[in-house]
């Protein structure tokens, strides 16, 4: 069967994978884990969203050189070398891990708006994210086919809670809800660098666009537009959102809040307004979690037809599916969850988020030196000293939001790869 055959994701399927990773549990419980931070905390939008376009920018450069199946991998692979290209392809499949869980686990914050007993007990919110996280990796194994346009449906819905939420705040904007500008013991610079790795969590996805190439309908000019346009998107609705949200909700009571959409939206309209708003957080975080899946199961069949992973990863079903990848992933999110559920459902969230957000700036951060590699065999002319300049500027975005994300968060990061060494040595 042809390549050209599997090509069923153009320009609306890719930007809903781009947006729907992105736009999930991220913004949902966002308000949340921003609440402490003060006024001066939405300045992370902003660094967050300008950085994530210059992310893009150098992702749209680096998709035209290599349009190929497992985006960031393949172009740390091909610019760096096997095992930088190694680590990211580890990295980044651990941080596609992470995200699953994490947004189960949002998933699960929001159904306790229906079924109080789930989120109340660690033990049911535990077996409703495991059945949650099976149930995609089952679609995803069916088929390539119906795991795109569930995407695409689930992306549009998903943004109509968002527009709501926009309009309710318009409406009812009470600037005494506003917190302080800095309520922390924080430096205004230390708190831009926390607050900008904890909103990255809200853009990161926008890349997942790159990793199906060998899906994507005219991969070098699709991919490219699909992620300036999927940046533009995210950006736009975050803003609003957040300062909605902002002005309904007083930050003392969204500290604590593992439904704060809901909370917005019931203190307007009553029960109703919270039942509207859980539906559309609830399939939000379906189309995320769907797109992270996808993700992972075509970043490590890449990795493998590179022969940094057993062959067995490159096992497809009839229906080009790579089953034993899809399986894997589960089995992993599976652990994780399991693992990080004595903590509640904001805090274990929060050490998700972290983790899968801290494993993809490394992979933006090694894909900067790549596209600055490739950049200086490039004409030495305005455009090559552009491309200079821009990945420099992506390096630099993604060092600094690393910086931000603590000592703790980089350390379990640095175990993660050596725990993964041994997998690339015994495989050389």
């Amino acid at each position: 069967m042809s390549t050209e055959h599997h090509r069923v994701i153009g320009f609306w399927r890719g930007w809903s994978i781009a947006v729907g990773c992105a736009i999930g549990s991220g913004i949902f419980m966002m308000p949340t884990m921003l609440a402490p931070y003060g006024m001066l905390g939405f300045g992370g939008w902003l660094i967050a969203g300008s950085g994530s376009i210059l992310v893009a920018l150098t992702m749209a450069r680096l998709v035209k050189r290599i349009p190929k199946t497992g985006g960031p991998y393949v172009y740390v692979n091909e610019g760096l070398g096997k095992f930088p290209g190694f680590i990211i392809a580890w990295t980044y499949w651990v941080s596609c891990i992470s995200a699953i869980a994490g947004i189960s686990i949002a998933f699960v914050g929001y159904l306790g708006f229906f079924i109080p007993t789930i989120s109340n007990s660690p033990i049911h919110s535990l077996l409703a994210s495991l059945a949650l996280v099976w149930i995609i990796v089952l679609l995803n194994i069916r088929s390539l086919e119906n795991s795109s346009k569930f995407q695409l449906i689930s992306t549009l819905l998903k943004l109509l809670p968002l527009i709501f939420i926009i309009f309710l705040g318009a409406a009812n904007f009470n600037i005494d809800n506003l917190p302080e500008i800095n309520p922390t013991a924080l430096s205004p610079i230390s708190l831009l660098a926390t607050v900008t790795t904890l909103v990255m969590w809200s853009f990161i996805g926008i890349e997942t666009a790159t990793v199906p190439a060998d899906n994507v309908i005219n991969p070098q000019e699709t991919i490219p537009r699909v992620l300036i346009a999927s940046v533009l998107t995210i950006l736009i609705i975050y803003i609003l959102v957040s300062i909605s949200i902002a002005a309904i909700v007083p930050a003392k009571e969204l500290i604590d809040s593992s439904a704060p959409f809901a909370l917005a939206a019931t203190k307007i309209l009553g029960i109703s307004g919270g039942a509207i708003i859980s539906i559309g957080a609830l399939i939000s975080t379906l189309g995320s979690l769907n797109a992270n899946t996808l993700t992972a199961g075509n970043l490590s069949l890449a990795a493998a037809r590179d022969g940094l992973l057993p062959r067995k990863f490159i096992s497809l079903t009839a229906a080009g599916t790579p089953i034993f990848t899809y399986l894997l992933t589960g089995v992993f999110v599976s652990i994780l969850l399991i693992l990080n559920y004595t903590k509640g459902i904001v805090n274990a969230f929060v050490f998700m988020a972290m983790l899968s957000t801290l494993s993809t700036l490394i992979a933006y951060a090694f894909c900067a030196i790549a596209e600055f590699k490739f950049s200086q065999h490039d004409q030495k002319d305005r455009a090559g000293m552009n491309a200079l300049l821009l990945s420099c500027g992506t390096f630099l975005y993604a060092f600094f939001a690393i910086w931000g994300a603590g000592l703790e968060m980089i350390i379990y990061s640095i175990i993660l790869i050596v725990i993964g060494t041994p997998i690339y040595l015994l495989k050389k």
